[in-house]
């Protein structure tokens, strides 16, 4: 289900989701300037995306589906005569965009999104096909 990973946790839930695929290379891990933390927890009947949108506030996030891809934005407004001075950055200030592949297991119009705390999560419904348990094989 999702572009970029740490390389960490290939599951069978990470490899349906097609976790392992991103735009670096296979399990690579290179986090683009401008994107933001997610975890992504697997349950019964849904996926839990965990965004860590801190400091954007939910009128400003946007969730689209197009083409069995998830596209999650946030933009704000920094005072340009207040811009910070990082030494460090680690965290979008101005604007933020991940992009999560549903591989057609997730039913798009039952996605729902809330904002606690700063923090965003979504809801991704599985489709019926994805709630199946796998099928185990025994060797002869």
């Amino acid at each position: 289900m999702y572009g970029r990973c740490n390389g960490a946790g290939y599951g069978p839930a990470h490899r349906r989701m097609g976790h392992h695929f991103d735009h670096y290379g296979f399990g690579g891990y290179r986090r683009p300037k401008y994107n933001v933390p997610v975890n992504i927890e697997e349950k019964e009947d849904h996926y839990e995306l965990t965004v860590y949108a801190t400091g954007f506030d939910k009128e400003n996030i946007k969730l689209s589906v197009v083409d069995d891809v998830l596209y999650i934005t946030g933009t704000r407004t920094i005072d340009e005569n207040n811009k910070p001075n990082f030494t460090k950055q680690e965290f979008p200030v101005k604007s933020f965009e991940r992009i999560i592949s549903l591989n057609m297991q997730v039913d798009s119009s039952g996605i729902k999104a809330r904002q606690e705390n700063g923090v965003l999560i979504v809801t991704l419904p599985k489709t019926a096909e994805a709630q199946r348990p796998a099928q185990e094989i025994n060797v002869d």
